[in-house]
């Protein structure tokens, strides 16, 4: 497929044959925050089954390895991926890089497992050397207008931040609830320094394309990857930046805008929004099926 037309898909078994790997996002693509969604899981483990791997790449603020629990407690089988690669893992290896430091954590207790280990000590914001973000305290009554406050206070200091979520927004059944992204933008906003731990970064492409090398036994052409996900400014921008192929789910966060009912793509519609895009999906679908 040429990258400067994107292909409405009806199916990944349309393309499956000119990939050995999937880069796949989590969120919005295999669940939705409260239930797998099963043709997703059928098509990854239809790709796998012709020989394919399939590398779940999410910006998840925790280990990969505690990613496969939350999975299966969405009906998500083991059967449908071959390893996980999350922004957690990558934050973890710039926060062991600061070394015995005191941080400023911002996220919720169900992130905590992306601290543990680590050499540093969490403090406030008036003792911290540096800010961790995996999201905010509370996503579920709060926004970004809350940290306001917080914010200044670390500008004022000079704290650098690591943004273990560079997400925005996600879905979370129904609802829309801000990431950890949103507080990182804010940051930036004011002048603060943001390093961003996963999607659209290129750190977390070249640890997913390290494992994918591993997995297949040898080099991985970029050409054979296909990086599958629902965002824009994520997925489809870090996918052309990294020189991979996308295919973009449309009814993920972008839902609303390409208009659709579950499962019901409009080519006309898809074709505006794609217009209105600075970065363009290789290929197009509602939903990831085989």
């Amino acid at each position: 497929m040429a990258r400067s037309e994107t292909k409405i898909l009806s199916g990944l078994g349309e393309v499956a044959d000119r990939y050995d790997v999937l880069f796949c996002d989590v969120w919005g693509v295999v669940h939705n925050g409260a239930a797998a969604y099963p043709g997703a899981s059928d098509a990854m483990r239809r790709f796998r089954e012709k020989g394919g791997k399939v590398i779940l790449v999410s910006n998840a603020p925790r280990p990969g390895a505690t990613i496969p629990a939350q999975l299966r407690s969405l009906a998500v089988p083991d059967e449908a991926w071959d390893a996980i690669v999350t922004s957690g893992d990558v934050s973890r290896r710039l926060i062991e890089a600061r070394g015995a430091k005191r941080f400023l954590h911002i996220g919720p207790e169900r992130d905590k497992p992306l601290l543990e280990g680590m050499p540093g000590t969490e403090g406030d914001v008036d003792d911290a050397e540096f800010i961790v973000c995996s999201g905010l305290y509370d996503d579920t009554t709060e926004t970004p207008d809350d940290y306001a406050e917080l914010l200044d206070r670390a500008k004022a200091r000079g704290l650098e931040m690591i943004c273990a979520n560079p997400d925005l927004v996600v879905h979370r059944g129904g609802e829309t609830v801000f990431c950890g992204g949103a507080i990182g933008e804010a940051y930036r906003a004011i002048g603060g320094h943001v390093a961003f731990a996963g999607k659209p970064h290129r750190p977390i492409y070249v640890e997913a394309h390290a494992v994918a090398e591993r997995l297949c036994g040898g080099p991985v052409g970029a050409e054979r990857i296909l990086a599958v996900g629902d965002a824009f400014r994520t997925d489809v921008a870090g996918a052309v930046a990294y020189g991979v192929d996308s295919l973009m789910i449309a009814a993920g966060i972008h839902a609303e805008e390409f208009g659709l009912a579950l499962g019901e793509l409009n080519a006309e519609r898809a074709a505006a929004v794609l217009a209105r895009s600075a970065v363009r999906p290789t290929a197009v679908m509602d939903v990831l099926v085989w």
